[in-house]
C-alpha cells in the first residue's frame, strides 16, 4: 500500500471514530524517528493518530530536542487509551500518550504503569450535542432523557454516570448506547443519538469540521465545569524504565515538554510541520488541536510550576473518583499512579 493510501485510511478512520476508546483498526506503523542513530532507542505511542494532543512529540522530533537529549525516538500509532497504556505495560513502547483512568484499571490488572508528567492539567473531555433552535443546554440537568453514543470499552461507560451521579441526578439520566467506534460521529452528526464524547486537542476540532460542512454548529457541556476535577493525558511509562532507566525517562520528558513548548508558541507553523509529512490531514483541525492542547497544559493550580508538574489533592481527586466509578480497591492510591520527580 502506498503511504498516501495508508494515511488516507487512518484520516477517515478518525473522522469516523470517537479518540478515545478502542479503536477496531488495524495495523499501525512508525509515523516519525530522528534522522540519525542515538544511544538510546525509544518507541512512543501516540494512543492515536497525528494530531494536536501529541502535536508535542511530533514536533520536538522534527526540531531535532530528542537527538540533542541522546535519544532516537520513534512517534507510532495507537488504538485508544486503555490499549496503549497496557502496551506500554507489556514493553512493546517505551513511552505512551495516556491518562489516569487507563493508568489505574492497568494497575487493577496487576500492570505496573505509571504516569511521569501530564500534557493537560485538566482533564479534556466534553458532552458534544448539535445545537438546534430553542434548545438550551447549560448544565447536566438539561441532558436528561437524551442518548449518548459511545464505545462499548469507551471510559464514557463509566464516567457518565458517576459524574451524573455527583451533580445530583439519576445515573440513567443519559441513555448511554454502545457502539461500534467507527459509527459513532455518523450516527451523532445524522441525528440518531444527541449525544457524543469529545475531547479538546483531539476530536472536538474534527467534529465542528464536520459539522460546519452540513451549516451545523456543536455545543458542548465540559465535565471539570461541573465538579469533575480530574487531570488529563500524560507521559505514561513503566515503573520498571523508572528504576533501571530514570535519565533516560528524564531526558525524553524534557525533550517533549521542549515540543509543547515551541508547538504552543507556534500553532501555525507546528501544524505546518506535521501536515506537511501527513498531507491528508486539515491543517485548520491541527491548528485548532493545538490551540486547545495549549490551553489546557496550565491552569491556576500548576501556574509556576514547571511543565508535567500536577498537583497531589488533584490527583487524590483523580484517584478517588475513577475507584468509584469503575468499582477498584481502594488500595490504588494517587501515589501509585503518578510521579512528579521528573518535572521538579
Amino acid at each position: 500500500m502506498q503511504q498516501w493510501q495508508w494515511t488516507r485510511r487512518w484520516w477517515t478512520a478518525l473522522a469516523c471514530a470517537s479518540t478515545i476508546g478502542t479503536a477496531g483498526i488495524a495495523g499501525a506503523g512508525a509515523l516519525w524517528a530522528t534522522p540519525v542513530a542515538a544511544q538510546d532507542k525509544v518507541k512512543f505511542n501516540l494512543s492515536w493518530l497525528p494530531q494536536g494532543s501529541t502535536g508535542g512529540v511530533l514536533v520536538a522530533i522534527n526540531k531535532g530536542y530528542y537527538r540533542e537529549a541522546g535519544l532516537e525516538v520513534s512517534a507510532i500509532v495507537g488504538h485508544g487509551g486503555q490499549r496503549t497504556v497496557n502496551e506500554v505495560d507489556q514493553g512493546l513502547f517505551e513511552f505512551g500518550y495516556g491518562d489516569p483512568i487507563s493508568v489505574m484499571l492497568n494497575r487493577a490488572q496487576g500492570g505496573k504503569t505509571r504516569m511521569v508528567g501530564s500534557i493537560n492539567a485538566v482533564w479534556p473531555g466534553a458532552i458534544c450535542y448539535l445545537a438546534k433552535p430553542g434548545r438550551t443546554i447549560t448544565k447536566p440537568a438539561d441532558l436528561k432523557g437524551m442518548s449518548m453514543g459511545g464505545g462499548g470499552a469507551s471510559p464514557l461507560q463509566n464516567i457518565v454516570p458517576a459524574w451524573l451521579k455527583a451533580n445530583g441526578l439519576p445515573p440513567t439520566s443519559v441513555k448511554l448506547l454502545r457502539l461500534d467506534p467507527s459509527t459513532i460521529n455518523p450516527s451523532f452528526l445524522q441525528g440518531r443519538v444527541d449525544l457524543t464524547e469529545c475531547w479538546e486537542g483531539a476530536n472536538l476540532p474534527v467534529l465542528k469540521s464536520l459539522a460546519s460542512k452540513q451549516g451545523r454548529e456543536i455545543g458542548s457541556l465540559r465535565y471539570r465545569d461541573f465538579g469533575l476535577d480530574m487531570v488529563g493525558n500524560g507521559i505514561v511509562t513503566t515503573e520498571t524504565m523508572i528504576a533501571q532507566k530514570p535519565d533516560v525517562v528524564r531526558r525524553f520528558v524534557q525533550a517533549t515538554y521542549r515540543g509543547y513548548a515551541w508547538m504552543r508558541e507556534h500553532p501555525e507553523e507546528s501544524a505546518g510541520v506535521i501536515v506537511s509529512q501527513y498531507p491528508m490531514l486539515d491543517k485548520q483541525v491541527m491548528v485548532e488541536q493545538i490551540r486547545q492542547i495549549g490551553a489546557l497544559e496550565t491552569d491556576s493550580e500548576t501556574k509556576g510550576h514547571k511543565p508535567g508538574w500536577l498537583p497531589v489533592p488533584r490527583m487524590e481527586s483523580t484517584a478517588k473518583f475513577v475507584r468509584d466509578a469503575f468499582n477498584l480497591a481502594p488500595t490504588l492510591k494517587a501515589t501509585d499512579i503518578y510521579t512528579n520527580q521528573f518535572v521538579e
